[in-house]
């Protein structure tokens, strides 16, 4: 009888695009238009019935009209009515938590495989996460972390099982690790600048704002994020008002940013603690004591600067490290990125939009296995 020859190869076949109803294939590009267009949503409809026209992308059996429809069937939209008798469409929490989950998809969506859900610091010691490692029994480590089979095992080796005996020399535990918990500040520059020379910043920005915060809401609840935006001033903004956030015709106050975040994170109680800094442009205002704005956006004026370096001193005195993420490349601003680096400490990367939230996973994952003092 023959013995039957398999063959190793490749089979190729033409590729099969997963189904989607129609609604779904809609609401992944309704997604990105309406936080292109800041939660706009005439604009960003208006934008898909263009797109529909070009690249007919409805039906006769499902419209664009059908589709507004569903949005407010399945709770994504919500109608508004005025005392004139007017209107308009608002955004509900469900779709402010859909542009989020899809933020975080796409940003961080291939390297989130595997990971466990919690963070964990570098110390070996007495806690409830297990490492699969074991050590000698020290004095003071806690009888429920004895594990039994292992010292038995051990007693068997070291004193054979004729004559067996149990010392202390034999017990050993199972090694433990400290989960730790961040505080984390991440500031948006929202000058002008993020919106000059035909180049979009501010979208990428905010939408890996919107990753970031949705990585941590569900996979590490115990850790704190704060989003605040800087131009002549800085204010915190709410996570749920992420996909509204607009560029304004503002200078860049780093300062004020700087320290309304360093106030912020005074208050936390987690041990590790620290700042992400996105902006593409230089310091070029400040406040003054009299209230007014000390405005200066040619060139890198020292007088802004060193105040700049004194504040991220500052930082580095409170345990504060401070990441900057410059999306722009011009070396005498490089420079003074690097200066102020190392005035803090800090880390800095001069990043193209592309690689923007890759880079900030990777730095929050690294600065939550260890304690930051």
């Amino acid at each position: 009888m023959k013995k039957a020859v398999k063959h190793n190869g490749f089979i190729f076949k033409r590729y099969e695009e997963p189904f989607q109803t129609p609604f779904d294939k809609l609401f992944e590009l309704f997604k990105e238009l309406i936080t292109h267009t800041s939660g706009d949503f005439e604009e960003a409809i208006d934008w898909l019935r263009q797109l529909d026209k070009e690249f007919k992308l409805t039906t006769p059996a499902y419209t664009v009209d059908d589709f507004i429809e569903d949005l407010k069937n399945k709770g994504y939209i919500v109608e508004r009515l005025d005392f004139r008798g007017g209107g308009g469409v608002d955004l509900t929490s469900k779709l402010e938590k859909a542009l989020r989950q899809n933020a975080l998809n796409q940003i961080f969506g291939k390297m989130r495989k595997g990971k466990s859900g919690n963070h964990k610091t570098n110390y070996a010691g007495r806690s409830d996460e297990n490492t699969g490692d074991f050590r000698s029994y020290q004095y003071g480590d806690s009888l429920e972390k004895i594990s039994v089979t292992e010292s038995l095992k051990n007693a068997q080796i070291n004193h054979g099982i004729g004559d067996f005996s149990l010392s202390e020399n034999d017990l050993v535990v199972e090694d433990t690790q400290f989960k730790s918990q961040m505080s984390t500040v991440l500031m948006i520059d929202i000058s002008h600048s993020m919106i000059l020379y035909g180049e979009d910043r501010i979208t990428p920005a905010k939408k890996v704002a919107m990753a970031l915060s949705e990585l941590i809401l569900t996979q590490y609840p115990k850790d704190s994020l704060d989003v605040i935006v800087f131009g002549n001033d800085a204010w915190p903004i709410a996570i749920k008002d992420l996909p509204y956030l607009q560029v304004g015709p503002f200078h860049t106050n780093t300062v004020a940013g700087l320290q309304l975040a360093m106030d912020i994170l005074r208050r936390k109680r987690h041990a590790n603690k620290q700042i992400f800094m996105i902006t593409d442009g230089k310091p070029s205002c400040l406040n003054m004591p009299d209230g007014t704005y000390y405005k200066n956006p040619m060139g890198l004026d020292p007088f802004i600067t060193n105040k700049c370096y004194r504040v991220a001193a500052q930082a580095r005195k409170l345990g504060i490290p401070i990441t900057t993420f410059m999306i722009t490349s011009d070396p005498y601003l490089q420079e003074f990125v690097d200066e102020f680096t190392a005035s803090n400490r800090g880390k800095a990367y001069y990043t193209g939009l592309g690689d923007l939230g890759e880079m900030i996973f990777e730095d929050y994952e690294n600065n939550r296995k260890k304690r930051i003092r």
